[in-house]
């Protein structure tokens, strides 16, 4: 018995050294079986991993000719956008192309384009308001936000507004939108002034900067003193920002009736008056030379037909469209004037009514622009 124990030990002794052997010759289980699964579970196969193909080759481009001509444009065309109104403020229609000519630095312009045009406005109104004038229920604040809303009261849905007020420095009360009651909302604001600065020069070339990149037909809607009190810029600069900015501006002087009865009672000393006189001619230059109006009313009774002639102005104009001769990129400021002549005659043009007299007529247009500058 004890022999057949120590027999049956020792065959297994020897099965457990062969299954060791043959393990070290194979390798780990683990690796020659792959991960164990339980009953019902499926083992995915590792994917083949695919090779990247091969690149391809770009085909060579030929090299261009030595003798290949180049070509460069320096075409500048210049955009020019005229109202014609008679003395009553109403659009002058059924002007054609040949009525009108365009002088560049005195030099004649062969247009290009020309036609009548209606369009939306997009108009910013830079509202001075400061304490200078502006103290609550004063006379002048009260103008200020009766011309304000009048104008308000002319756009049109299509328009688009934006409302800037400007005391020390100029503050956006609301931006471009066609949604008028954010434009009166904002104006709900104008109640206390903040400071008794009124800096016009940097609010305009504030505003002229922002608007410089907005398409279409655009204006500025000046209601101020036109005093200036502390700008950084001068007069001479600011002149200069509304010639190279293009944007009509149409100008409404605060004020009118309040100065005259004062200095009618000899409330207002020399100086006064004239500082008065040439904030007046201040609003009257930014103006004309931005191809707008200025409007000096004294009475509430004028905002109505102030308003009206502003509207028609914008909204019904001629667009012309000519390739100045100097093309010479110097960045020069060239000056710009539209005549109306009479083809026949080459005269200027007479325009009558029904009754064959003669109307007479004023013209809008920028006074010029500013050549753009070869970059080096």
């Amino acid at each position: 018995m004890k022999a057949w124990k120590s027999l049956r030990k020792g065959f297994w002794l020897a099965g457990f050294l062969a299954l060791t052997l043959a393990a070290q010759q194979e390798g780990p289980l683990a690796s020659t079986q792959g991960p164990e699964k339980e009953a019902g579970e499926t083992v995915a196969r590792p994917k083949k991993k695919q090779e990247p193909p091969p690149p391809v080759a770009k085909p060579k481009r030929a090299p261009l000719p030595a003798d290949l001509p180049t070509f460069q444009t320096q075409t500048n065309l210049v955009t020019v956008d005229v109202a014609v109104l008679n003395n009553q403020g109403n659009f002058i229609s059924g002007l054609k192309k040949e009525h009108f000519l365009v002088l560049e630095d005195n030099i004649p312009q062969q247009l290009i384009n020309f036609g009548p045009s209606e369009a939306p406005m997009t108009v910013c109104l830079v509202i001075e308001f400061s304490n200078l004038f502006q103290s609550f229920w004063s006379e002048t604040w009260y103008q200020t936000l009766t011309a304000a809303y009048g104008f308000m009261e002319t756009l049109r849905p299509e328009d688009w507004v934006a409302v800037v007020a400007y005391d020390l420095r100029p503050e956006i009360l609301s931006d471009f939108s066609q949604d008028k009651r954010a434009a009166y909302e904002a104006m709900q604001r104008l109640r206390i002034a903040g400071f008794r600065e009124a800096n016009l020069y940097d609010a305009l070339d504030d505003t002229i900067d922002r608007m410089k990149e907005i398409e279409g037909r655009k204006a500025i809607v000046l209601i101020s003193s036109g005093l200036d009190t502390f700008s950084r810029l001068t007069f001479d600069k600011a002149r200069q920002a509304v010639q190279a900015g293009g944007i009509p501006i149409y100008a409404v002087g605060l004020m009118q009736a309040v100065r005259e009865w004062y200095d009618a009672r000899g409330a207002m000393g020399p100086i006064q008056r004239l500082d008065f006189l040439q904030a007046d001619n201040q609003m009257r230059t930014f103006a004309k030379e931005s191809g707008g109006m200025a409007f000096f009313p004294r009475f509430y009774g004028e905002f109505p037909s102030i308003f009206r002639t502003i509207s028609v102005s914008l909204r019904n104009q001629y667009t012309v469209t000519y390739n100045p001769t100097n093309q010479v990129r110097d960045g020069k400021f060239r000056r710009i004037k539209v005549t109306l002549v009479d083809p026949a005659s080459n005269k200027e043009l007479r325009i009558v009514d029904q009754k064959g007299k003669n109307v007479k007529y004023s013209i809008l247009a920028k006074a010029g622009y500013t050549a753009p500058r070869e970059v080096e």
